[in-house]
């Protein structure tokens, strides 16, 4: 029961509602004459009571369903613009249908029967309780009308939502439109169980209440046993054809909605295992949109996304198969390339290597080296420090010295000065004597010429004149005396000052001497200080060297690791090309179709 074309479409959808309404007043009327004492006179006024509010039911509900499907309408006479957004709102609106169909149905149905019976108990000679029985009849009904209606337009709805695919949605697009979950299946399964069961069983509880209800009124105006016979007779005939007509026709029905459950339920997984078959094959692409309602729907959209994402997954792989297959040649190229120069590699390393080794050991000797020169350093220092105060101690000794020479030869101008004053005294005395002599001989002449008388007097003058005489002899040693002491002081004189010059000059010398060694036990210090940085930097390197060595054994390690794993990748990159082509071949399989 499919359409071809999109006009009309919303016409056709809501046709299965005014089936199951007529249906169901025709199954409303059969039960009620097997169940209900109509009063005499009043059959016509029920029929016209039944087919007015019937037809206002199915006028009403259609016109609410149509209200429902106004894009489709839209889209049916062609009054808007066929677009994506549209079309989608036209699938929603199509496949909500069923469930407004079912609430519509039920509710005109339950609100119909009460007012069938109201009108109905209008009529003149119709009792309140002949009325309530076409109530509960429409409302006991009512469910089986509306799940027969559901049924009925779930088939539609689901070709309205391919028709209305093919005008223009993608699979994707249709996805969109509707809902993964809606309704559970579970909740679906239990109303229609509690309708399936629960009608007929209400049903036949009803009829079988009501049979014996006139049953037993029909034996109690009975007089007789015959009569009572007879009217046991009469209704269980009665019984057994309301029974076989209401049954079978709720039979009917019952397997009717039976059947459409199933078809609705089995269809859609019938086409998804189609798909799944077809998608064994390999034919990927080629499955459309399964229209299902609940879980069904659900597992489709889930199936369609993953045929989806598996053509998507499929082609990357055809094309990452041949990406592979290149990539795969050209590193068994490369890798053979990278074997040869990690070889070169791990030859260069070894040379590296050993001369680290030999580094590290010349580190260790400039550090044995760094280590006695920075002893010899401190030595020096020290020595330069002991020359210092030696050359200090020197300084100070010749300034004693030019202090002492200075003062001898001080003393020696003194003595000089005093030599001279001795001098000019022994001139002085020397011409005392020389005049003593004088007069001593000029005494002696008058001695001599006084005679006797004079005689003592020569004496003492040849005495004074002797004296004289040694006085002047005296002198003249003392002369030469004092020539020899202004000589010797002279030379002293000239000595002490050579002294002191020499003191001087020792003075300048040992000055320069002391600056020299100071200079030099600053350059030591420096050079202590240069040599104990180099000792410390020569330790440094030597410890620098050492990582360098050890660092340089596990690369070398690591290279000749890395060498042998270059080895197996080689092996794997041939395994490799061989997975390659068995993914080629298997992706080869399938078929996407665009």
């Amino acid at each position: 029961m499919k359409v071809a074309k999109l006009q009309g479409l919303h016409r056709w959808l809501t046709v299965p509602s005014t089936v199951s309404g007529i249906l169901g007043a025709l199954l409303a009327i059969a039960y009620a004459f097997f169940t209900v004492q109509i009063p005499e006179g009043t059959l016509v006024q029920l029929l016209l009571c039944i087919g007015v509010w019937v037809a206002l039911a199915n006028v009403l509900g259609d016109r609410q369903e149509q209200g429902s499907l106004r894009t489709v309408r839209a889209l049916a006479t062609r009054s808007v613009e066929r677009s994506v957004p549209v079309l989608q709102a036209a699938v929603r609106e199509a496949a909500a249908l069923p469930d407004l169909s079912f609430q519509v149905n039920l509710g005109y149905w339950c609100a119909g029967a009460g007012l069938i019976g109201l009108s109905y108990w209008l009529v003149p000679g119709v009792p309140w309780t002949i009325a309530l029985r076409f109530a509960v009849i429409g409302v006991g009904l009512g469910p089986l009308v509306a799940m027969l209606a559901y049924l009925l337009e779930i088939e539609r709805a689901r070709a309205a939502v391919v028709v209305l695919a093919k005008e223009g949605l993608s699979s994707a697009q249709v996805l969109q439109a509707l809902p993964s979950e809606r309704m559970s299946l579970r909740s679906r399964m239990v109303i229609y169980g509690a309708i399936a069961i629960g009608t007929p069983l209400f049903l036949v509880f009803d009829m079988a209440v009501q049979r014996a209800e006139r049953t037993f009124a029909a034996l109690a105006v009975a007089t007789s046993e015959a009569q009572r016979s007879s009217v046991l007779a009469a209704d269980l005939r009665q019984a057994l054809i309301g029974f076989a007509v209401v049954g079978g026709a709720v039979a009917v029905v019952v397997v009717t909605c039976a059947l459409l459950s199933g078809r609705a339920l089995g269809e859609p997984m019938r086409e998804l295992a189609a798909q799944a078959q077809r998608l064994t094959l390999g034919k990927i692409g080629q499955n459309a949109v399964v229209p299902a309602e609940d879980e069904v729907w659900a597992a489709g959209t889930g199936f369609l996304a993953l045929e989806g994402q598996l053509a998507v997954v499929v082609t990357q792989l055809q094309a990452a198969g041949g990406q592979v297959k290149l990539a795969t040649s050209e590193l068994a190229t490369s890798s053979t390339r990278h074997e040869q120069g990690a070889q070169e590699q791990t030859l260069a390393l070894a040379q590296t290597s050993a001369t680290t080794e030999e580094l590290a050991r010349s580190a260790k000797q400039i550090a044995a080296n760094a280590n006695q020169v920075s002893a010899l350093a401190l030595q020096t220092v020290e020595a330069s420090q002991e020359g210092q105060h030696s050359s200090e101690a020197f300084y100070r000794s010749i300034l004693a010295v030019r202090g002492g020479n200075q003062a001898i030869a001080d003393s020696v101008v003194k003595l000089n000065k005093r030599v001279q004053q001795v001098g000019r005294v022994v001139e002085f005395i020397d011409g005392i004597a020389d005049k003593a002599d004088l007069l001593a001989l000029n005494a002696e002449l008058e001695g001599h010429k006084a005679g006797e008388v004079g005689q003592g007097f020569s004496l003492v003058a040849a005495e004074m004149r002797r004296l004289a005489e040694s006085v002047m002899e005296s002198t003249r040693e003392i002369g030469r005396l004092i020539e020899d002491i202004r000589d010797a002081t002279n030379a002293a004189v000239m000595a002490t000052e050579a002294g002191v010059k020499a003191s001087d000059q020792g003075s300048a010398l040992a000055q320069a001497v002391s600056e020299g060694l100071g200079n030099i036990l600053k350059l030591s210090r420096t050079t202590s200080e240069a040599v104990r940085a180099i000792s410390l930097a020569t330790h440094q390197q030597q410890v620098g060297t050492d990582q360098l060595a050890q660092a340089m054994g596990d690369i070398l390690a690591s290279t000749r690791a890395g060498s042998a794993a270059q080895a197996e990748m080689q092996g794997a990159n041939v395994s490799l090309k061989g997975l390659a082509d068995e993914l080629e071949r298997a992706v080869g399989q399938f078929e996407v179709v665009s």
